[in-house]
């Protein structure tokens, strides 16, 4: 029997004449579409960038007078962000595993360093502002996939990763196993997901049976404890109140826990049903809003004011593919945006004709499309998308490929000092 074709290469003739012949453009006229995308998206007349701030200058002087107050600031300096992203591009790119990209994760300190994992268990740190060769640590290879990445805050030479090996470690950049903190034991049990306080000194990771384990850095276990009913796919702790957690499951929920009152599986603070298993949840740079993504369509934000009910939900097409990374949705570390990559469906009444897998860049309060990032050079589905702690630079995964966008000024600022 032949081997089952990914949904989206299964087009009917004529549709596969008309892509081929779209294919004959010259690369003038793609990058003009491109434009054209990176500003209004497909659907011309809903997708508009805010017009650039006036002033960024001038808004500070007057919220120093007194005469502007810090929501119009911040709304005006997220206007003059949204501006440049019309700007972005992709101007570096590695394509360093011989399998597809299943983890990515800023260094918290260092702005062009990250460390990003593939299916195969392989791991590369990268400083990409430097022409040294990357850190490569070579994984087992079939089973190993790398399912979270967290760097030690307390050692900027070293990461915690998860693993479909079947353990949560901390390890250095020579790829030294420094402490095994989870371990199965069991080709039938492996962890999902992980994160880390570096503030109280904890690591929390999930597993394929729905466990969720709490130890702290020095690898004892606090507990370890049944909360979902299937896999564990995503855990987060709240940048700032530590002791709130939130697991996201393939069995459809999202849950809400104080780790200070952990008492058993019931012992949730909120438990929120979703249509559709969820590949992540996690909360803004602010801890007051928690971001979901489920495996079809659906895009929720929650505010602490009111967790058990979405402050807004977004339709989106990212849907569920048995050999792509699971596509999660984040939060920009210093506005109130949402970034995405598309997986165009079909079967979405808001599809059109040769819908482009874009970046989607969302409002975080209306759950407006503020923006779409699309380079002709790369039209892959991106699965992750992370901006770095600065704010100004994305790193995406598509497929094999890990892709570094920027906007053109600084693309020729890096350009230059690298020479």
């Amino acid at each position: 029997m032949a081997p089952k074709k990914c949904p989206e290469t299964q087009k009917p003739p004529d549709v596969a004449v008309r892509l081929k012949s779209k294919s004959r453009r010259s690369p003038q006229e793609l990058e003009t579409e491109a434009k054209k995308l990176r500003v209004q998206g497909p659907e011309l007349s809903r997708l508009q960038i805010p017009p650039r701030s006036s002033s960024i200058i001038k808004d500070l002087y007057h919220h120093k007078l007194g005469k502007a107050s810090w929501p119009s600031l911040q709304q005006g300096l997220q206007k003059s962000f949204l501006h440049s992203l019309a700007s972005y591009r992709v101007f570096q790119k590695a394509a360093p595993f011989d399998r597809r990209t299943t983890s990515l994760v800023w260094h918290p300190t260092h702005p062009s360093t990250l460390a990003v994992g593939s299916k195969g268990g392989d791991i590369m740190i990268w400083n990409f502002g430097i022409k040294d060769k990357p850190v490569f640590i070579k994984g087992i290879g079939a089973g190993g996939s790398i399912t979270g990445l967290k760097f030690n805050h307390l050692n900027s030479n070293q990461f915690f990763a998860s693993s479909m090996e079947g353990t949560t470690r901390l390890q250095d950049f020579k790829g030294n196993t420094l402490r095994v903190y989870t371990s199965s034991n069991s080709c039938k049990v492996w962890f999902c997901s992980l994160d880390v306080s570096a503030k109280s000194h904890v690591v929390v990771t999930g597993d394929n049976l729905g466990h969720v384990i709490l130890l702290n850095t020095d690898g004892k276990e606090l507990w370890n404890l049944r909360m979902h009913k299937k896999k564990v796919a995503h855990v987060a702790l709240n940048p700032c109140c530590d002791w709130l957690l939130a697991t996201a499951s393939i069995d459809q929920t999202v849950k809400i826990w104080d780790l200070r009152q952990i008492k058993g599986k019931a012992s949730f603070l909120y438990s929120l049903p979703h249509k559709y298993p969820v590949n992540a949840a996690c909360f803004s740079p602010d801890g007051a809003r928690l971001l979901t993504t489920d495996q079809n369509n659906e895009i929720r934000v929650y505010s602490a004011s009111q967790w058990d009910s979405p402050l807004s939900l977004i339709t989106h097409p990212h849907r569920h593919f048995q050999h792509l990374t699971p596509i999660k949705a984040t939060w920009h570390p210093r506005h109130n945006l949402i970034v995405v990559g598309r997986y165009p469906d079909p079967n979405l009444e808001s599809c059109v004709p040769y819908e482009l897998r874009t970046i989607d860049v969302f409002d975080g309060s209306s759950g407006e499309m503020m923006c779409q990032l699309y380079d002709p050079g790369y039209s892959g589905i991106t699965s992750l998308n992370e901006f770095n702690p600065m704010g100004d630079t994305l790193a995406s995964a598509m497929g094999y490929h890990i892709l570094i966008w920027s906007h053109e000024e600084a693309r020729s600022q890096k350009d230059h000092e690298r020479q």
